[in-house]
């Protein structure tokens, strides 16, 4: 045992010594990858790192084959790919940069203790009120478009539009899409329980494969639904069919009863990940529990 110990310490003589400055740049350089990390999971540039990260793969794959024409050709293009990787990103990082600047120290401290402003979940309140408008708006034929925000963040499309930051609820949803009303052109934004922004912009889809019998607001739908993971549902104006696009799929929805049991399935879906990432503290917290009962 004291052979060990001698070993141990003649071993760690060769590690770098900490000093406070080391300490503090530790501390910094793991807040910096940790809010690196955080923004692009709640931007649109997580779907861009999955293909990075391919592409790296890719890079390795053939370093460790030795296939050194494949990897003079990618050293070629190295410059140009960052260039492009700045055009790419640049809606991104402006925003970033933005968020950045606006950035108050209350709601930085707020950040980094882990308290959130966020609105509240997805309920079951929000499902019922958003079922009853879609189809009361498709009666009358009513065109409407609402988008549901979900882990990717929406702000970019937000700003397009006009500040709204009302609760979901069925008559300010018809009053919204009314005709001829200011508010009634574009696309809302709802983030939890509430409707963050009206008269949105959304990207159009350019799949070959929808539909010419759809419009511009299907399409719309469709699109974003492809570059985010929003749910989108859509009443059309011509028909007045009630249909909801999500992962660049659209499908009809033939009764209330189909929508609901669609956007119940996202609060489940809600509530299993946060079961499932807070699962060993609610463990703990439950054994500490179990371990006050046994001593009282």
């Amino acid at each position: 045992m004291q052979l060990f110990f001698q070993n141990l310490s003649a071993g760690m003589e060769f590690l770098p010594r900490l000093s406070l400055t080391g300490i503090i740049e530790i501390c910094i350089i793991s807040w910096m990858t940790y809010a690196f990390l955080t923004w692009v999971m709640d931007t649109k540039a997580w779907i861009l790192l999955r293909g990075l990260l391919l592409i790296v793969a890719f890079v390795g794959f053939c370093t460790l084959f030795h296939l050194d024409t494949i990897l003079w050709l990618l050293g070629q293009i190295t410059t140009i790919a960052v260039t492009a990787l700045i055009i790419i990103f640049q809606p991104e990082l402006r925003s970033a940069l933005e968020q950045l600047g606006n950035r108050n120290i209350l709601s930085f401290l707020n950040g980094l203790m882990g308290e959130s402003g966020s609105a509240s979940s997805f309920t079951e309140h929000t499902v019922n009120e958003l079922v009853r408008a879609s189809f009361e708006m498709g009666k009358v034929k009513t065109g409407a478009l609402m988008v549901i925000e979900q882990k990717i963040s929406l702000n970019d499309i937000v700003r397009t539009g006009i500040d709204i930051d009302g609760i979901v609820s069925n008559q300010l949803l018809i009053n919204i899409f009314e005709h001829n009303t200011p508010l009634h052109d574009g696309a809302v934004v709802i983030r939890g329980n509430t409707i963050v922004s009206a008269t949105c912009y959304l990207p159009l889809s350019d799949s070959m494969r929808i539909s010419k019998d759809l419009g511009t607001r299907h399409r719309a739908a469709i699109g974003v639904s492809e570059a985010t993971d929003a749910v989108t549902i859509v009443v059309s104006e011509e028909t007045g069919r009630v249909s909801v696009a999500r992962a660049g799929r659209l499908e009809v929805m033939a009764t209330p009863e189909d929508l609901r049991e669609l956007l119940l399935s996202l609060i489940a879906y809600e509530t299993e990940s946060k079961h499932f990432a807070f699962n060993g503290w609610n463990f703990l917290k439950g054994k500490e529990k179990h371990e006050k009962d046994n001593t009282q």
